[in-house]
């Protein structure tokens, strides 16, 4: 849309959440993010993001670019993003490349850090720090037969009652008045 600014059409940044994860990774990492560049221009290259990958999963990147020119960095980024599916990120949860590498979407990179931070909880190996709320786990139940069949002829209270209902002596506004002859 013309006259719009980029971050109002690709989502809203939320900087108390990049400033909560920024302060994970750099926990995780064991190094601060350079003093004098952005958030995003931090991450950009994917150097971070794959050692933050190594770190929770030794080994899961093979080997990051540290140099070399544009296509070297956004191999990096796709080397992050095969590793969070390994590690246990749905797909759906990852940003594209261009979100970051042409920062067109930097609000769903955070997203794509939080959903990380929350794969964490999934492996007793990894100890901490983690980022954002345990995720909720499945809790199946079984029933019987007999179980089941008990339910079959209830109605839930939900559903209410009409017992002694009736329309009876019901009156709303004036009644009707037929007038003949007018």
């Amino acid at each position: 849309m013309p006259g719009r600014p980029l971050w109002q059409v690709a989502g809203k940044r939320d900087r108390d959440q990049e400033r909560e994860a920024q302060h994970w990774i750099e926990t995780v990492v064991g190094e601060k993010f350079p003093v004098g560049y952005s958030y995003e221009d931090c991450l950009r290259d994917g150097i971070l993001l794959c050692r933050l990958m190594n770190r929770l999963s030794p080994g899961i990147v093979p080997k990051i670019n540290t140099s070399g020119g544009d296509y070297k960095m956004m191999d990096n980024i796709n080397q992050f993003q095969k590793a969070c599916i390994k590690y246990g990120v749905t797909d759906v949860d990852l940003f594209q490349t261009t979100d970051l590498w042409d920062r067109k979407n930097i609000a769903l990179v955070t997203t794509t850090i939080f959903a990380v931070g929350r794969a964490c909880y999934r492996h007793p190996e990894f100890r901490g720090p983690y980022l954002g709320p345990r995720p909720a786990e499945e809790n199946r139940r079984e029933f019987t037969e007999e179980q089941l069949r008990a339910g079959e002829g209830l109605i839930g209270l939900q559903a209410g009652s009409n017992k002694g209902a009736t329309q009876a002596g019901l009156n709303f506004g004036a009644t009707r008045k037929i007038l003949l002859g007018k």
